[in-house]
């Protein structure tokens, strides 16, 4: 909520209070390209951060290098004179980290709570590890600010080793790091429901959380149960909305589906790899003919035209994928390969897996692939394939129309 007695740092802007007592400082990132350079943002990033004003004051984490400056003055019309009393570094990722020395400089009194974990990297990316102006804190311990009180929680994996959260008792506030997080920038509206977040924000934070943390999903299993015991009124995480108590079960229910790698959706995601146009042909016309069969739930890919984000995303999403694939120097395609790859990486698995393969000559896509698939966890290979042969013909139509039936009872089934 906002506070009512406050009044705006700059007319017109909004003052950013959370609580009565804590206030977003965080900034946002329009001019970024590739998030950890490889995941595109055309929506930008936010880099959160908060502060706690008590009878000590606590900030929440930094932002990233570039903002380092804009980060400070809102803190420093934040404070209104006062002097912080320690930094509460949760996560030592350089978008949220790499202002501790300026901080620390800015505020010489000022002491770093972090985890052990996190002060041996500290000292790795700063050269100090500020053995005189910190706190090590772990598991259930707390951290006193007058009637604020913080209540700290290891969440290790979440998504690096040193990753702590914080719980603010009295407001019941959890300083969620990069959990429950999404890409894009928040341009002044701080909480989920002050958006349509179905409909401009949830393929953001599928693709955050699948691409960044989707390899972690039991020790994100782990957190929900340490998060269900308490009682949670808003959650701050570092990049993204701001979630309240109303609108927290539809988060977890994302996060519970999600970690435990079951789908979104009991759907049919075609993905293909096509040089000169053969495959994608054959991948539209299966389409065309699942639609005609009553999937209603139906997603076609290019990809070579589609980010692999994009792709882990809606992987996570589909229950059902089909993977279409040219043959590439006895291979298979690279992209197509590129995209298994992440597949195994991010821990991809319990799905329902068609195979088509195409060449003009030694075509072995398909066997790849499925060899690929046997080195993942509860991948279920539908038996019905289709080799197309340089183009679709009447024996790779019958194999795809046996496709189409299998898929369908497998949809049925499922």
């Amino acid at each position: 909520m906002i506070h009512p007695e406050m009044k705006s740092i700059t007319k017109g802007e909004r003052d950013m209070f959370i609580t009565n007592d804590i206030k977003y400082i965080g900034v946002n990132d329009h001019e970024i390209d590739l998030f950890e350079g490889q995941y595109v943002v055309p929506n930008g990033m936010s880099y959160n951060s908060y502060v706690i004003l008590d009878e000590k004051i606590a900030v929440m984490d930094s932002v990233d290098q570039n903002f380092g400056e804009q980060w400070l003055k809102n803190l420093e019309a934040a404070l209104e004179g006062r002097k912080p009393d320690y930094l509460v570094v949760h996560h030592m990722e350089p978008d949220h980290s790499a202002n501790v020395a300026n901080f620390l400089e800015h505020y010489p009194e000022a002491v770093v709570v972090s985890s052990a974990k996190a002060f041996t990297m500290i000292k790795q990316f700063f050269g100090y590890d500020y053995a005189d102006r910190r706190i090590v804190v772990g598991e259930g311990d707390t951290l006193s600010l007058g009637k604020h009180v913080l209540n700290f929680v290891t969440a290790p994996m979440v998504h690096w080793p040193e990753v702590i959260m914080s719980y603010e008792s009295t407001e019941k506030v959890l300083f969620s790091a990069d959990a429950f997080g999404s890409f894009g920038a928040l341009d002044g509206k701080l909480f989920s429901d002050e958006v349509d977040f179905d409909r401009d924000w949830l393929d953001d934070a599928r693709r955050y959380y699948t691409n960044i943390v989707g390899k972690y999903g039991p020790h994100v299993q782990a957190l929900l149960k340490k998060a269900s015991a308490v009682d949670i009124q808003i959650v701050c995480p570092l990049h993204g909305p701001l979630w309240k108590a109303k609108d927290l079960g539809y988060l977890v229910d994302k996060y519970d589906k999600w970690s435990r790698y079951e789908p979104e959706e009991n759907g049919v995601m075609i993905v293909y790899a096509s040089m000169y146009g053969n495959m994608e042909s054959a991948a539209q016309l299966l389409a065309s003919k699942l639609a005609e069969k009553g999937v209603e739930k139906l997603a076609v890919y290019d990809v070579s035209n589609t980010h692999v984000s994009h792709l882990i995303a809606e992987s996570f999403k589909y229950s059902h994928i089909v993977l279409a694939s040219v043959t590439y120097n006895l291979g298979i395609y690279p992209l197509m390969h590129n995209y298994l790859m992440d597949m195994k990486a991010l821990n991809m698995q319990k799905r329902t897996v068609a195979i088509m393969e195409g060449g003009s000559w030694a075509p072995k896509a398909g066997q790849l692939m499925e060899e690929f698939l046997d080195g993942m966890k509860q991948m279920t290979v539908l038996n019905e394939k289709v080799t197309v042969l340089s183009t679709l013909n009447e024996s790779s139509e019958m194999e795809m129309d046996q496709m189409v039936e299998a898929i369908v009872e497998s949809l049925r089934d499922a």
